[in-house]
C-alpha cells in the first residue's frame, strides 16, 4: 500500500535560496535567548547585532550566543547596514513602537519578524499592518506553532484529503504557563498570549471562521486582574465544521512537588479518517518531540504513526524566520504576512467580545468596526 506521504516534511514552508541575511535580534529575554537564537545557530542563521532594555543583559546574551556586536538601542541598530532584518521578542504593548521606529529610520532593512501577539489590540495591529505596507517592508509574524512538525504533517493529510472533509477540530491543553510580570497591565491573558496558537493553527489548518464562541473564568491561580483565565471556544465555519479548544492554564491545584501530567492534545475527524497527536511543549526545556498518529476508513483498524526529532521548542522557530528570508528573496508576502495574522486577531478580538456579550460573535464584525472607526 502507498499512501504517498512525504513524512519527511522539511520544517520550512520553502527552503530559501540564501540564509545570510543580517538579523538584529530585539530583547534578550527567554525567549529570544534560549528559544530564538539556538533555533537560528542550529539552522545556520546570521544574527550580526543584539540590543535590549537591559544593556548588562545584551552584553551576556552577545557573549552566550556569539554574537559580534551589542547596540545601545533599536535606532542605533537600524543605522547598521549589516541588519537586514529585525527580529522582534519584546512585550506586545512595547512591539508596537518599535516597529514604527523601524519603519522610519530603517533605510537598511529588508524585513520585519514580529512576535505574536502583534499588539494587544486589533486596532493598533491594523495600524502597524498598514505602516509596513506603505513602506513596503515585508512583515513577518512568528505563529510559531504553524510549523510544529505534527501540525505540518496534519496540514499535508488535509490537503491530500486523506482524512476526507473535516467535521470536527478540538485541542486540550492542560498545562500552567509562566505568565510574564508585564502581562498585569493588560487584564487580557489566556486568549491574547496562549490561546493564540491554537486559533491561528485552527486558521491554518481549516481557513477562516465564521464566528466565535467563548466561555471563560478566571484562573484561581494567578493573582493579577485578569479577564480570561481558563478559556473555553468554538470556532464555527460556514460548511458546518467546528474546531474547539480547552485552554486549561489551571491545571490544578498542585504545588511544586506535585506532578499532573500537563499535556497539549489534538484531535481531527473526518469523513474518511481520523488523526490525533499531542505537542510536546508543556516538557520543555526537556526535548519532547510532537507526535502523530492516523487511521482511514480505507485501511480499517490500521494506525500510521510518523516519528521525528524535532521539537516545537526551539525547532519550530526556524519556520518563520526561514520563511520570511525566502519571502524577501523570491520578493513575496510571508506565509504568516502582518496583513494575515490579522485574521487571527480579529478572531481573538471577537472572542473577548463574545465573553463580554456572552453570545456567539461574527469575525466580519471585527473588521466592519475597524473600517468604520479609519
Amino acid at each position: 500500500m502507498s499512501l504517498d506521504l512525504d513524512l519527511d516534511l522539511n520544517p520550512y514552508a520553502s527552503v530559501p535560496p540564501r540564509i545570510d541575511f543580517g538579523i538584529g535580534a530585539v530583547g534578550a529575554g527567554f525567549i529570544m535567548r534560549d528559544v530564538h537564537l539556538k533555533a537560528y545557530a542550529d539552522a545556520g542563521f546570521n544574527v550580526v547585532a543584539i540590543t535590549s532594555r537591559t544593556l548588562e543583559i545584551a552584553r551576556e546574551v552577545a557573549g552566550f550566543r556569539g554574537i559580534p556586536r551589542v547596540c545601545e538601542s533599536v535606532e542605533q541598530m537600524l543605522e547598521d547596514q549589516n541588519v537586514e532584518i529585525l527580529d522582534i521578542a519584546v512585550p506586545p504593548d512595547k512591539q508596537p513602537e518599535i516597529i514604527r521606529t523601524a519603519v522610519r529610520r530603517g533605510k537598511y532593512l529588508k524585513g520585519i519578524l514580529a512576535q505574536k501577539p502583534l499588539a494587544v489590540s486589533f486596532d493598533e495591529a491594523t495600524e502597524i499592518v498598514r505602516l509596513c505596507e506603505a513602506r513596503q517592508i515585508p512583515l513577518g509574524v512568528n505563529q510559531n506553532m504553524r510549523y510544529d512538525r505534527s501540525i505540518r504533517v496534519l496540514k499535508m493529510l488535509l490537503e491530500k484529503r486523506l482524512l476526507g472533509t473535516p467535521v470536527l477540530a478540538t485541542i486540550e491543553m492542560r498545562a500552567v504557563p509562566h505568565w510574564q510580570t508585564w502581562l498585569r497591565e493588560y487584564g487580557r491573558l489566556t486568549l491574547l498570549i496562549m490561546s493564540i496558537h491554537h486559533i491561528d493553527t485552527f486558521r491554518y489548518l481549516f481557513g477562516e471562521a465564521k464566528s466565535i464562541y467563548a466561555s471563560v473564568r478566571k484562573d484561581p491561580r494567578t493573582q493579577f486582574a485578569h479577564e480570561d483565565g481558563i478559556c473555553l471556544y468554538i470556532l464555527e465555519y460556514d460548511d458546518g465544521m467546528r474546531a474547539a479548544a480547552w485552554d486549561d492554564v489551571w491545571a490544578g491545584p498542585r504545588s511544586e512537588k506535585d506532578d499532573l501530567k500537563p499535556y497539549i492534545k489534538w484531535r481531527v475527524e473526518g469523513t474518511e479518517g481520523l488523526a490525533e497527536g499531542t505537542l510536546g511543549w508543556p516538557e520543555y526545556p526537556n526535548r519532547c518531540p510532537s507526535t502523530l498518529t492516523f487511521t482511514r476508513a480505507a485501511e480499517p483498524g490500521m494506525w500510521i504513526t510518523p516519528r521525528w526529532q524535532e521539537a516545537w521548542f526551539p525547532d519550530a522557530f526556524q519556520g518563520p524566520m526561514a520563511d520570511l528570508m525566502d519571502a524577501i528573496a523570491r520578493q513575496r508576502q510571508p506565509a504568516v504576512s502582518g496583513a494575515d495574522n490579522l485574521g487571527t486577531l480579529a478572531i481573538i478580538e471577537a472572542g473577548y467580545r463574545s465573553i463580554q456579550q456572552r453570545r456567539p460573535v461574527e469575525i466580519a464584525e471585527i473588521h466592519e468596526s475597524t473600517k468604520a472607526a479609519s
